[in-house]
Formats: structure tokens, C-alpha cells, sequence
């Protein structure tokens, strides 16, 4: 336990230098909320938005995304610069032992983002009329579930790709393809057959549903929570599996 807390201690401080990660997660998803409800408003669209208003459809939206950062970016890219550069190959020689390494990127990645996840609906409550949640448990279940989903996807790229470069470039093709697709950019209702079928196969459509449903008032979504899931257990198992120190 006390590797882990002064690995995590570090890793802490180390993301206050990656300006990256802070752009993606805490900044970009502001920005564009910004931009969205000054064009669209809340009021409610029998059409769009799942017939809720677009602050109220966009906020967990933009919490699933600031959770989808923290594994596309976060996770992945800090592993494979530490196996570039030899780091997990010294951690291994002190004998520190991986689910210390690995619990340590998991929990600064949550923490980031609950910090994120609040001050984006901080801002949305105090200048969109943000309605509050329905079910605020059923929201903390659902981030909790989809956080750990992403960081277990997050862990299980940064053991296969090579190279931190190469973990950066795929973070963000993935983060503006799932955003595009998965609810976090246009709605749903005006894509296409065939790219709704592809956002389905998106992990972060998954996540953006089980958060909207508590927040909105349409209870506790099982079939994405065992979507979630799945998601979660495998690819902790494919991490295990794969993870290399070296």
C-alpha cells in the first residue's frame, strides 16, 4: 500500500505537466459545451436530444467523454512513454509490484476525472440552467462503472502500442471518432443507419447511455450496465494477458 500511495502521489504531480490530458479533459469538453448550448438551449426537443433539452442531454455526454480522455489519453500514453524509456523496466527490477503501478494511473485517472465531471456541471448548473440529476446515486454508479471501464481499455492500450507517440495518435482518432458518433457531438437521431450501427460498437456510446438515463430521469439502464461491464472485464483480463514491463 505504500508503494502505491507514493506512486500515486507522483503520477499526480507528473499530470499537472501534461498539457495534453489537461486540455482533453478538463478545458475541451467546457469549451464545446460552451458553444453548444449557446446555439441550442434547454428547452426540450421532442426530436433531439432524446426529447430533453441539449444542457441536460450534453452534461452527462461531456462527463462521458471527460471519462473517455482519461483512457484514450491519460492511461495509455503514460504507460507506453514508461516502457519506452525503460521506467516500468526499473519499477519491475525494485521490485514494485504491478498492480501498484497500474493502481496508481487508475486512481489519478479518477480523480481527474471527478474533478473534471464537477466543474463541468458546476459551470452548466450556474449559467445553463442545468436541471439537477434524478437518481444523483445512479449517476455515481454509472460514473464509477464507466470510469473503470475506460481505465481498464486505457491500461490495456498502453500494454500494446510500442510507443507514447503512437499511444497519443490513436487516443485521438479514437476520442473524436467516439465523440462524433457516441452522442457527445451531433445527436444520435440525425446520423445515419450505418454510423449508428458503427457508435454502437463504441465503448463511449455505452457509457454516455448509462449516465443519461439516471440524470434524466429513465432509471437504471441494465442492458448497458452488462454492456459496461463486459467491456470493463475484458479488457482487464486482455491487460493482464498482454502487459509487458518491457
Amino acid at each position: 500500500m505504500r508503494s502505491l500511495a507514493k506512486l500515486t502521489w507522483v503520477e499526480i504531480k507528473l499530470f499537472t505537466r501534461e498539457p495534453l490530458t489537461i486540455v482533453f479533459s478538463l478545458v475541451f469538453p467546457l469549451v464545446v459545451l460552451f458553444v453548444l448550448v449557446q446555439v441550442f438551449g434547454n428547452d426540450p426537443n421532442p426530436d433531439l436530444y432524446r426529447g430533453f433539452g441539449a444542457t441536460d442531454f450534453y452534461v452527462p455526454a461531456y462527463i462521458g467523454l471527460v471519462i473517455s480522455s482519461i483512457g484514450l489519453f491519460g492511461l495509455p500514453v503514460v504507460l507506453a512513454g514508461y516502457r519506452e524509456r525503460g521506467v516500468l523496466r526499473r519499477f519491475r527490477a525494485s521490485s514494485v509490484p504491478v498492480w501498484s503501478v497500474l493502481g496508481a494511473q487508475v486512481i489519478v485517472g479518477f480523480v481527474i476525472a471527478v474533478v473534471s465531471s464537477l466543474l463541468l456541471a458546476g459551470v452548466a448548473a450556474i449559467a445553463y440552467d442545468l436541471n439537477a440529476p434524478d437518481s444523483p446515486v445512479g449517476v455515481m454508479g454509472a460514473f464509477l462503472l464507466g470510469t473503470l471501464s475506460f481505465a481498464a481499455l486505457g491500461v490495456l492500450l498502453g500494454a500494446l502500442l510500442p510507443t507514447a507517440r503512437t499511444a497519443q495518435g490513436a487516443g485521438l482518432v479514437l476520442f473524436f471518432v467516439m465523440m462524433l458518433i457516441s452522442g457527445a457531438g451531433p445527436p444520435r437521431e440525425l446520423l445515419g443507419t450505418a454510423m449508428q450501427r458503427v457508435g454502437d460498437a463504441l465503448p463511449l456510446t455505452h457509457v454516455i447511455t448509462l449516465l443519461q438515463d439516471p440524470w434524466l430521469g429513465l432509471g437504471w439502464n441494465v442492458n448497458e450496465m452488462l454492456i459496461v461491464t463486459g467491456i470493463l472485464v475484458a479488457s482487464a483480463l486482455l491487460s493482464l494477458r498482454f502487459f509487458r514491463w518491457e
